[in-house]
């Protein structure tokens, strides 16, 4: 795709893409983008006024460490429209040719400072055999797997980490939600959640989720009157279905790329695409290619 100054973006650009990261773009391997062809083509999707908007729980760091170089590297134009909205709605930025702009944080949004100083104690007491503390975390508590570390070590020894969890904010007197299961306070209230992953946990507000990311998304586009004509979501787990959610609910047309399907494909109101055999990055890769090309001819077919 030739790229072209976008410095006045189109107010209704065929696409709008809502970009969850670790699985879709960058390797759960890795914890990078691994494949060159993503860069590029988040970079010429953005250069011809489609809005790319990463919807992740990682941190802004993470995105400015492993995001933002290689889009830059593969040129970013004044005026693309791209954003990165963080740990599930509580941070968000703006970025351009000189990278990741000022950083927004919703306090209200945000963990307790002494649990989070309680948390990374016992990480490094208890845990860091199979985690690390993420020191770049601004509203969440997040421990991550160690990239040396086997999966099935780290995923089998994650329980009891979420376990302790619970019973610190339990002692604290608050209510947690842990895979659905609840666990109010005295008072009946749930305050926080807590979120295992494949590669981590996060312990966050009830508040976050990726529905306020697309709704923090939308805001953010209406302030530049950009309003896409269809929007593409896409993640790796059952909790990414809650951007296209969100948006089939306010109206939207929508279609979610599910590029982990193995889990199962939930009911929805709109369609859900997959990649074949193709998982992770390498879904995300051969999407993000289909688009590029839709883009060039102007319309959608029904497996883009």
């Amino acid at each position: 795709m030739t790229s072209t100054s976008t410095s006045t973006p189109h107010p209704t650009p065929l696409l709008g893409l809502l970009l969850d990261v670790d699985g879709p773009i960058a390797s759960p391997v890795t914890r990078s983008i691994a494949i060159p062809s993503i860069a590029r083509d988040l970079a010429a999707l953005a250069n011809a006024g489609i809005p790319v908007i990463f919807n992740t729980g990682r941190s802004d760091a993470f995105i400015a460490e492993q995001v933002v170089p290689p889009m830059l590297a593969a040129g970013i134009e004044p005026g693309a429209p791209i954003w990165a909205i963080c740990e599930k709605g509580a941070v968000w930025a703006a970025i351009d040719r000189n990278g990741l702009g000022e950083v927004f944080v919703d306090l209200d949004l945000a963990m307790p400072t002494e649990f989070s100083d309680a948390m990374r104690d016992y990480v490094g007491d208890h845990f860091d055999e199979f985690g690390f503390f993420d020191e770049t975390k601004r509203a969440m508590v997040s421990v991550e797997q160690h990239v040396h570390v086997a999966s099935d070590a780290y995923l089998a020894a994650q329980p009891g980490f979420d376990d302790h969890a619970h019973d610190a904010l339990a002692a604290r007197g608050f209510g947690t939600v842990r895979e659905g299961r609840e666990r109010p306070d005295a008072a009946g209230r749930v305050q926080w959640r807590i979120d295992p992953t494949i590669i981590s946990t996060d312990i966050e507000s009830v508040r976050l989720g990726k529905d306020l990311g697309a709704e923090r998304a939308v805001a953010l586009l209406e302030e530049r009157g950009i309003r896409p004509q269809h929007w593409r979501t896409v993640g790796d787990s059952r909790g990414d279905y809650a951007m296209a959610d969100w948006l089939h609910e306010r109206g939207e047309s929508v279609r979610h790329v599910d590029v982990r399907p193995a889990d199962g494909i939930p009911a929805t109101g709109y369609p859900v695409l997959t990649a074949g055999d193709l998982i992770h990055d390498e879904a995300g890769a051969v999407f993000l290619t289909r688009w590029v090309e839709a883009v060039r001819r102007g319309a959608l077919a029904d497996d883009e």
